[in-house]
């Protein structure tokens, strides 16, 4: 679903990165937390376009389930905590 969903709404080269408990089968997690990677910096007005798009359709394929989407690009230097242990703990789940 979430494949099917960043096909139709992300640019092409973007990556979705699944980080937080559900990366752990030994843990129950609630929310499904994602890093998204599109293929150039974006400004923050197109950020929040990106992701409410997503998150709207994740939600009606996922059944409502709840899904915290983060944006930034690749090549673009986040100093967010965040963001950093996404990248390095988080499991590709699709290339657009």
């Amino acid at each position: 679903m979430i494949a099917t969903a960043a096909r139709a709404v992300l640019p092409e080269g973007s990556r979705v990165l699944l980080f937080g408990s559900r990366t752990d089968d030994s843990r129950r997690g609630g929310d499904i937390d994602l890093l998204v990677e599109p293929p150039a910096p974006m400004d923050a007005p197109a950020q929040v376009e990106l992701r409410t798009r997503l998150a709207a359709l994740l939600s009606r394929l996922t059944g409502e389930r709840r899904v915290d989407i983060l944006v930034c690009a690749a090549t673009q230097p986040d100093d967010r905590l965040i963001v950093a242990e996404a990248r390095r703990h988080a499991i590709e789940l699709v290339r657009t």
